[in-house]
């Protein structure tokens, strides 16, 4: 599994949801706002009103910090 974090410099959502996959020893690539993407791009991938962070993984949008935790732990992927 690979997972991508779109993310945003003081972001406390996307400070957390990296803590997780990193304690979980799940890869993951973090792509920043300003540096890597812009906003139009942003919402042109995630839809309007997309919060951050975004979490893409293997190319399935799982959403924000809330669910991905809540798909990671229905899945078993962590506990």
């Amino acid at each position: 599994m690979n997972f991508a974090v779109y993310s945003k410099d003081g972001c406390p959502y996307c400070e957390k949801i990296e803590q997780v996959l990193k304690i979980s020893n799940l890869r993951y690539v973090t792509y920043k706002l300003g540096q890597h993407f812009d906003k139009d791009a942003f919402y042109g991938e995630f839809g309007e009103g997309s919060t951050f962070p975004q979490v893409v993984m293997d190319g399935k949008k799982l959403g924000g910090c809330k669910d991905t935790a809540r798909y990671l732990k229905e899945n078993s992927i962590i506990s």
